[in-house]
């Protein structure tokens, strides 16, 4: 809760892959407040109060996830929001000849989405949740300590540098309206 309030205010990006780790943590514990509580929150090196407000927080996120049916797999939808929000600023900055940066970091990037999805990705879902689908999945293989190809390793460089302009256009968007 701490971190994903930071996180909202200064790197959307981060913010919407440690939401999807948040929901996965929740499912790891089979969306048991109880389990959460005694098993994770009191790991951690908070006051009570804090523990009380995070527990507080994973209990609102477990009944929002119940009544999305989102409890076994999915997103919750304040992150799918979130989500189709880079996604509309992400097609208007391809619309748009004043981010050519932006539109050269895309191309690069086209291949490995395109891949991607004939690997296996969902079909319907947009090329930036693609991206974070890539992005999330690498990073649960470090944390598993699993072997990252080079090949995949490049694909996410590539894939880090056009969510880190998206983040930042979303963050300059949200100070002062961009201009298209």
């Amino acid at each position: 809760m701490f971190i994903s309030q930071q996180l909202r205010k200064t790197n959307i990006a981060e913010y919407l892959l440690y939401m999807w780790q948040v929901e996965d943590t929740i499912r790891a514990f089979g969306c048991s407040l109880a389990r959460i509580k005694r098993e994770y929150v009191e790991r951690f090196d908070y006051t009570e109060e804090q523990k009380e407000e995070l527990t507080d927080w994973y209990g609102h996120l477990i009944r929002m996830m119940n009544e999305e049916g989102c409890r076994e797999a999915g997103h919750l939808q304040i992150n799918k929001v979130t989500m189709m929000t880079l996604e509309e600023l992400h097609a208007r900055l391809l619309q748009s000849p004043k981010f050519p940066f932006y539109n050269a970091a895309y191309y690069k990037v086209l291949p490995f989405i395109v891949e991607l999805r004939n690997r296996g990705a969902r079909k319907e879902e947009n090329e930036i949740e693609t991206c974070f689908d890539a992005l999330y999945g690498v990073m649960m293989l470090r944390l598993q300590k699993k072997p990252i190809t080079p090949n995949t390793e490049h694909a996410v460089k590539e894939i880090t540098t056009l969510v880190g302009m998206l983040n930042d256009y979303y963050m300059k968007d949200r100070e002062e309206p961009l201009e298209f």
